[in-house]
């Protein structure tokens, strides 16, 4: 399988790319979570760890595609909108461009941070135009372990986007994350549930300071 610089092989670009012409649900128990605001939820519970992998689909309106990547790629612009980064920036290490990410936990938890590479692809596929990033744990010794932070090393997450046809983007999201420690799984799931549209609906409302803005 052919790995492009970034680590990630141009079936895995492909991949994101269909999942928004067709979602890929068949042939396992994905099961419909949560449909709010134009957005639908599935996930698949992972029977090793407890915790489950989450699909999203959905349209986020008056936000175009490629304003939509370039938010999601901003670091910079992303510590000013979301509230729960405590430090994030990106670093060479060994030829591939590796990001940090430090989240905020609520008391008495401990925060969570992250070592994760990514890639942004913006694709041609019959005649649409695709973006699509690809982020994946990653381990390199530039970045040891904090003592009173909790290493994620199971972290992975895609995005496709493409237009809906009018001033929105159309959007497939996959992610997975083991936060670690001593974290009851039911409570991961639900926190997830709840935090993936919330992070959506956020996301959108940067793309509108965004461009006012720029």
């Amino acid at each position: 399988m052919d790995r492009t610089a970034g680590g990630f092989s141009e079936e895995q670009f492909l991949e994101a790319c269909a999942e928004l012409q067709e979602p890929a649900l068949a042939g396992a128990d994905w099961q419909l979570l949560l449909q709010t605001s134009g957005i639908s939820i599935y996930s698949l519970l992972n029977q090793e760890t407890g915790l489950c992998e989450y699909k999203v689909f959905g349209v986020l309106e008056s936000c175009p595609p490629a304003l939509l990547a370039d938010v999601y790629m901003d670091i910079d612009y992303r510590k000013q909108w979301d509230k729960n980064v405590k430090e994030l920036y990106e670093k060479e290490c060994d030829g591939k461009i590796v990001v940090y990410w430090e989240v905020k936990y609520p008391f008495p938890m401990s925060n969570r941070d992250y070592v994760y590479i990514r890639q942004r692809r913006d694709l041609d596929v019959e005649g649409r135009k695709i973006h699509v990033v690809l982020a994946q744990s990653t381990s390199v010794p530039q970045f040891a372990e904090r003592p009173g932070v909790i290493r994620v090393k199971g972290y992975k997450q895609c995005l496709a986007i493409e237009s809906d046809g009018k001033k929105g983007s159309k959007v497939f999201m996959y992610y997975f994350d083991n936060p670690g420690g001593q974290i009851p799984s039911w409570l991961i799931n639900w926190a997830t549930k709840n935090g993936v549209p919330n992070f959506l609906e956020d996301m959108a409302k940067a793309c509108k300071t965004y461009l006012k803005k720029n």
